[in-house]
């Protein structure tokens, strides 16, 4: 029997969990070093007891950079086959975490399956549900309803799950006052902000804040407290809303803490490249060093079906900057639901990110890969090179698609390829273009 209810728990007791075994040996680090990261809340491990299939990640401080994959279904795309074909893409290609974010109907069937195979962690957003599982309209749902979805999504074996807590009464003020071009752009935020609003009472999960913990505590899920007031442009990046709701954050990521909940703050979706360090360093100022999961942050608004790239920008620069979180944005952001082209991409470009920004940050064995696929390349080594690829097959099918007569080089250059130029002078041989050989 367990001697503890949650991996924090078990940090501050001294007590080295299977799951910090699991990740120590993933990150090639001490695990004693991880332990005590854990207990001061620096990392965390989304492990719910209840996910079976589950393969542990850490998240936090000194730990490389994870990158999360939206995928569900909406009441316009409402296959499930299909996104679980996105899941089986998203594991492919390494994606640590996958957030079911599907607002249709009833969910629990499709996320059951997806806990039940996913060795990803898995988040959701309860609020994102609520509508659905509960079978009433927003005006309709009580304070204890939307406690109930947060318990069952808990009881199904979610690792960690956005709650908006910190979009209360003092935050909405703030962000009333100071006015923006995009309002609120986060879902789950905007419907709490309109409940707020038609029934008069406070946020329920900031009024019943302990015991939404309470629930996570049971069955040690994460709680990423959401950002309901993140700017949705860069015109609104940085204003009072987004820092209001983020002083509430600070103060809530410490009561989770003394109740051994295991948290993450989430962060910006929209904002230009020159404030993005400072709002890293001043997150984990606020928020005492605990985890920070970003989207994007998306750096440019004017890149509708480019916004993986507009994402990946900011990512990395977020991720270099402390961020530890990446959450994945796709060609799609802003127009449709993401196909499985679309998803793709996404993953890559925020695996890039992720990787690019673990190599600034100096991560041990960060650069491991890179300096591989430098040494296959030296030795113009074509199947080493694609096995280095974060996507080898991408990279097999434009190499072969115009082959070289060559294939000691490639069809940009031919035989005036630098690398093997250099390489011929150094072996001591010459390098002749006119004649045949």
């Amino acid at each position: 029997m367990r001697m503890y209810k949650t991996q924090m728990e078990a940090a501050k007791k001294g007590i080295v969990t299977p799951e910090m075994e699991m990740v120590a040996a993933k990150e090639e680090m001490n695990v004693e070093q991880l332990r005590e990261s854990m207990a001061k809340g620096e990392v965390v491990i989304p492990a719910n007891v209840r996910h079976a299939a589950l393969s542990a990640e850490g998240i936090g401080a000194g730990l490389r950079t994870k990158i999360n994959v939206n995928l569900g279904i909406s009441g316009d795309c409402n296959d499930y086959g299909e996104e679980m074909k996105k899941v089986d893409m998203a594991i492919r290609f390494g994606a640590e975490s996958i957030m079911d974010l599907s607002n249709y109907g009833k969910t629990n069937t499709f996320r059951r399956q997806l806990i039940a195979k996913s060795p990803a962690m898995i988040g959701t957003v309860p609020m994102y549900d609520a509508i659905g599982y509960l079978e009433k309209d927003l005006l309709e749902i009580t304070a204890q309803d939307f406690l109930k979805v947060v318990r069952a999504h808990a009881e199904e074996g979610v690792d960690f799950m956005t709650i908006h807590a910190g979009i209360n009464k003092r935050a909405v003020e703030a962000f009333k006052r100071q006015g923006r071009r995009m309002n609120i752009v986060s879902r789950g935020g905007s419907l709490l902000f309109a409940w707020m609003e038609m029934t008069g009472n406070e946020n329920p999960f900031y009024e019943f804040y302990d015991q939404v913990l309470e629930i996570l505590r049971e069955y040690d899920v994460t709680i990423s407290l959401g950002d309901a007031l993140r700017p949705g442009c860069i015109d609104d990046s940085s204003d009072a809303g987004q820092i209001a709701e983020l002083i509430e954050l600070g103060n809530l990521t410490q009561r989770a803490w003394e109740k051994d909940v295991q948290v993450m703050v989430e962060g910006p979706g929209h904002m230009a490249m020159n404030e993005i360090a400072a709002n890293m360093i001043m997150e984990k100022r606020i928020c005492h060093n605990a985890p920070f999961y970003v989207l994007g942050p998306i750096v440019t608004d004017i890149a509708p079906g480019y916004d993986h790239i507009t994402a990946a920008i900011g990512g990395a620069i977020a991720a270099a900057s402390g961020a530890d979180f990446l959450c994945y944005v796709t060609p799609a952001e802003h127009l449709r639901l993401p196909d499985l082209q679309d998803v793709k991409e996404g993953i890559m470009a925020t695996k890039i990110a992720a990787h690019a920004a673990d190599i600034a940050k100096g991560i041990p064995g960060a650069r491991d890969r890179d300096n591989n696929m430098s040494s296959a390349r030296h030795k113009v080594d074509w199947e080493e090179m694609f096995r280095h690829a974060l996507d080898p097959d991408k990279a097999r099918e434009y190499f072969e698609s115009t082959p070289p007569q060559d294939r000691h080089t490639c069809s940009m250059c031919g035989k005036m390829c630098a690398v093997r130029t250099t390489n011929m002078i150094l072996e001591g041989k010459k390098v002749e273009f006119c004649t045949e050989k």
